[in-house]
């Protein structure tokens, strides 16, 4: 099955559809008068009102493309560090796994309730600070930490250009203006020279 069919073919997916997860409704966001929905963020997937994704490089034509871009990059490898260090601690994951589909979810659900006790519990040794990637505000430049190279977990291919609803576009419009204005961290400019 191609990568782009793989979130349409989840029990995730159905839930996300039929507004079955319980996602906050739209809301204020601190300091703004600007209200935004929450999202996720993916760059594999079709845009949609609750999933966003980054331009790609070839679209960065503008300078609010690319304050739009950092964010949802930034959130992306906080997300990829911790596969990575969850991949590092529990090496089942650096093998497919030989299990039964439902048993595999017990699996993970366990390997995720564990890395979370270790971190509340033991967050020093556990992942300490090499494991995180790191911003240098001052110089602009990110310094990497673990990520899930070396496990058997792949990336999914980008899907190709397809048709996008309005109203996704103008979901990440409004995101592209808040990070181009009230959104914008101090530092941002240094990375997305």
């Amino acid at each position: 099955m191609p990568d782009s069919g793989v979130l349409q073919n989840t029990n995730f997916f159905k839930k996300l559809q039929n507004n079955l997860l319980k996602i906050p409704v739209e809301e204020t966001v601190r300091n703004t008068y600007r209200s935004l929905p929450y999202v996720f963020i993916d760059d594999a997937f079709p845009l949609r009102l609750d999933l966003m994704k980054p331009f790609r490089q070839a679209a960065l034509t503008s300078r609010e493309k690319k304050n739009y871009n950092y964010p949802l990059s930034r959130a992306r490898r906080i997300v990829e560090n911790v596969l990575g260090i969850l991949a590092a601690r529990f090496r089942i994951f650096h093998t497919c796994i030989n299990l039964e589909p439902r048993n595999i979810e017990f699996v993970v659900m366990a390997c995720c309730m564990l890395h979370n006790l270790l971190i509340a519990k033991s967050l020093r040794t556990y992942t300490p600070p090499e494991c995180f990637d790191y911003d240098d505000t001052e110089e602009g430049v990110t310094n990497f930490g673990l990520n899930s190279q070396g496990s058997n977990m792949s990336s999914l291919q980008r899907r190709p250009l397809g048709n996008t609803a309005n109203g996704a576009k103008g979901v990440r419009e409004a995101f592209m203006s808040y990070f181009t204005n009230e959104g914008k961290v101090s530092w941002q400019d240094r990375f997305i020279q």
